[in-house]
């Protein structure tokens, strides 16, 4: 079950537009509270019960595990939102048109849950729909089937009664008028949800589940990219894509690493819509639970660190494994996750095996992660220049976030990481130049953009991706996309190529970009975009094409 969120750049300067690939990625619209103030700064963190026991849900298992959040001391460290999902109510509003607490399932009712948890120091939050009803075919707060009153503004005012912080907002059932599109009957949703919530006396963080309603494989369709646009103006989370996969009772030992590299695979490419107050959300952690095994998890709670995602267990707290408590409870990854700068992680270089990415830091370090995506030990050398950072004197000094030993680096990050596991390293440079972002430039059907000269000299076209040198681009301040020293530009017909950049880019027009917020690579002179051949044109260059609405082919993820 997911949550949602929303993006539109105001009319800026190619220049300034670009920038904003370099820097911490801006909020439009950054939604506020009723008292005014930002809400969710850094990626929130609990526990919801979702992944662990579905609708098989009650009062008891709630406390317990809130209980053992506190006891394990992950309360401490930041898991303090406990959420209550679905199922938690009877099948029928009362006769006011209230949602009425299943007493059976919760004899104390929710005012007492939620009083229960502030008194434990932690938050309360609770689960909805935007539809007509839940995804179990519980009362939704949206509008009936064929037209009606909604009850947003009612809920949201019970759920202030309640006290509660924090709201999961899902999308099942959601009514569309005739005559409106999908993607505005969900946009018109969850604003009147947003508009509710600010207006219900309370703070309460939304987790808004609208982009998973049109998410359509990893790299999406428009209409996904579209909802992804605007659900930041409604949310300060959102969910993009598929659930994780739910804990099998009948099968306990079922792997979930799958579901674990699917839900980090779409949300890899997002993190031009993060930021402070906006998160994408790929669902739970489920590290330290069934599943997965204790490199596995690690690596779950490395690349959900590293993507700046929301830290939100699903799982029987009190029976996590002591490797997976212990990453989870990792205090440098828990740092990392929460940088205020709140910048997502980029994937810059990878293959088949490995898949190395890198995160600015508020502070000036880099954390560096890398995903050993096979079942066997591998070694790893990771240059300084290839993440980023040349023309270093010294070096850098490099903190493993697993063990917290500590060592310096000149030409090379090196070590060995095992299968399914992920290395995370914290780099302090020391003598470097300022970090250019380098990497790769992913396009349409996650493939890389690509200088192999493949058909003629300077030509680009797109591939996939190797972590090669024709695939290490750099992203300039002056606005300019290297390879190898040459600029990425527009040649004859509209066709990109490379070719000698320019001491007076303005006599060499093609030669400056902006990357907006929607992905657009946007050519300064003409206003076009940079557009990816279709995927079974794979020897075909790339090109300028007019820019169209969301384009998934005119879509693009850089380095950071």
């Amino acid at each position: 079950m997911p949550p949602r969120l929303r993006a539109t750049l105001p009319c800026l300067t190619a220049a300034a537009l670009f920038a904003l690939a370099l820097s911490p990625a801006p909020v439009a619209a950054e939604p506020r509270a009723t008292s005014d103030t930002p809400l969710a700064l850094t990626p929130p963190m609990g526990w919801n019960n979702w992944a662990h026991y579905m609708c098989d849900i009650d009062e008891a298992k709630v406390v317990a595990n809130a209980d053992a959040l506190v006891s394990t001391g992950l309360a401490a460290k930041g898991y303090d939102t406990v959420t209550v999902d679905d199922c938690w109510m009877t099948r029928s509003r009362d006769a006011q048109g209230a949602l009425v607490v299943d007493t059976a399932k919760f004899p104390h009712g929710m005012a007492w849950l939620g009083e229960y948890l502030h008194a434990k120091g932690l938050k309360f939050g609770i689960y909805q729909d935007a539809g007509s009803l839940t995804c179990e075919k519980y009362p939704g707060s949206g509008a009936p089937q064929g037209g009606g009153e909604n009850h947003y503004a009612q809920d949201a005012r019970q759920f202030a009664s309640w006290e509660v912080d924090y709201v999961k907002m899902d999308g099942c059932n959601l009514w569309i008028p005739e005559g409106m599109t999908k993607e505005q009957a969900y946009r018109d949703a969850y604003n009147a949800v947003a508009k509710a919530l600010r207006e219900s006396g309370r703070d309460m963080v939304l987790s808004a589940s609208a982009p998973a309603y049109f998410q359509q494989g990893e790299w999406g369709g428009s209409d996904w990219h579209r909802v992804l646009g605007w659900v930041g103006e409604t949310g300060q989370l959102w969910r993009e894509g598929k659930d994780i996969k739910v804990y099998n009772p009948a099968a306990p030992a079922t792997s979930r690493w799958s579901a674990v590299l699917g839900n980090y695979g779409y949300n890899r490419w997002l993190g031009r819509y993060a930021g402070p107050g906006n998160w994408n959300d790929p669902d739970f952690l489920i590290a330290g639970a069934p599943g997965l095994t204790a490199a596995e998890s690690r690596s779950q709670v490395a690349l959900w660190a590293m993507m700046a995602s929301p830290f939100i267990l699903s799982s029987d707290v009190s029976k996590l494994t002591p490797a997976g408590l212990t990453a989870l409870g990792n205090t440098r990854m828990i740092r990392l996750d929460q940088d205020p700068m709140g910048r997502q992680g980029a994937v810059v270089s990878s293959n088949a095996t490995f898949e190395i990415l890198v995160r600015p830091l508020a502070n000036g370090d880099r954390a560096v992660a890398v995903l050993n995506r096979s079942a066997t030990a591998r070694d790893i050398n990771v240059p300084l220049d290839e993440i980023g950072l040349t023309d270093c004197t010294v070096g850098a000094d490099a903190e493993d976030l697993w063990s917290g030993t500590r060592r310096e680096v000149s030409g090379a990050l090196t070590g060995k990481v095992a299968g399914h596991d992920t290395g995370v390293w914290r780099l302090t440079p020391h003598g470097c130049a300022e970090a250019v972002p380098t990497g790769q430039i992913v396009g349409d059907g996650a493939r890389c953009a690509d200088g192999a000269n493949t058909t003629g000299v300077g030509a680009v076209v797109m591939a996939a991706c190797t972590g090669a040198p024709d695939q290490r681009w750099t992203v300039g301040k002056d606005a300019r996309l290297r390879l190898a020293g040459e600029c990425l530009s527009v040649g004859e017909d509209r066709v990109v190529e490379l070719a000698d950049c320019s001491n007076r880019p303005q006599e060499q027009p093609g030669q400056s970009w902006s990357h907006r917020r929607d992905g657009a690579l946007v050519e300064e002179v003409s206003g076009m975009c940079l557009t990816a051949p279709a995927a079974a044109a794979p020897a075909e260059r790339l090109r300028l094409t007019d820019c169209g609405d969301h384009r998934v082919d005119q879509t693009w993820a850089l380095p950071v």
